[in-house]
């Protein structure tokens, strides 16, 4: 079979319409595993009772079960127990809950490399514990694991194909549709392949600059 252009020329609307799709919910998620790593970072560098414990289980269960079971339990379970969520905020909610697990190491990992001195050098200014956390233990913690945070989100985009499972109409369900009825598997994945690389681009770009940026300060 022939490579033809001309056929991709003609679904390319579909698959810019699919990759919007991969986009908005990566971008949502994205932002979403962040706090959740944030949030379950702080809980368990600072060892808080009961929720370090409960943020442990949550990221064992995620990071131990596939995520295909996570995506089916939302999407087919939840409705069971009247939680029902459109295919949209089923796919954000699973994507945010895989990253977050991941994020919350990350986190975890970068608060562990600040100095235990400036912890007693913001008490002696009188910081409170939450502006020393604010101010000073997370700016350090986010540069220091912003690989590790990076690498997360790249496989987030990537993982987020995993939708087309559900029927939610993101760039790999609209290419594994169109071979279905067209049978151009070769044109189609030789297309998102392209996709994905450029996407996983552009993010790495993006992120590249804000690391030099955090960076800058530290140069001589």
């Amino acid at each position: 079979m022939d490579f033809d252009l001309n056929y991709l020329w003609a679904q390319w609307p579909a698959l810019f319409d699919g990759m919007l799709m991969t986009l908005r919910v990566s971008l949502l998620a994205i932002g979403a595993s962040l706090v959740i790593g944030v949030l379950g970072g702080a809980a368990r560098a600072l060892k808080v009772p009961v929720l370090s414990q409960l943020v442990v289980g949550y990221v064992e269960l995620i990071r131990n079960t596939p995520i295909l079971v996570q995506l089916f339990f939302i999407f087919y379970g939840l409705p069971a127990v009247g939680m029902e969520l459109s295919l949209f905020w089923s796919g954000v909610l699973c994507m945010s809950l895989w990253a977050g697990a991941y994020q919350v190491e990350n986190i975890r990992g970068g608060l562990a490399t600040v100095e235990h001195g400036l912890r007693e050098a913001s008490e002696a200014l009188s910081l409170k514990p939450s502006q020393y956390f604010r101010l000073v233990a997370l700016p350090i913690a986010f540069r220091t694991s912003l690989p590790s945070v990076l690498n997360t989100a790249i496989s987030l985009l990537k993982n987020s194909s995993y939708l087309q499972a559900i029927g939610l109409a993101e760039l790999t369900f609209v290419a594994v549709d169109r071979i279905a009825t067209d049978f151009r598997a070769i044109e189609m994945f030789s297309a998102i392949c392209v996709m994905y690389l450029t996407l996983v681009a552009i993010l790495s770009l993006l992120t590249g600059r804000l690391s030099a940026h955090l960076q800058r300060p530290f140069q001589q």
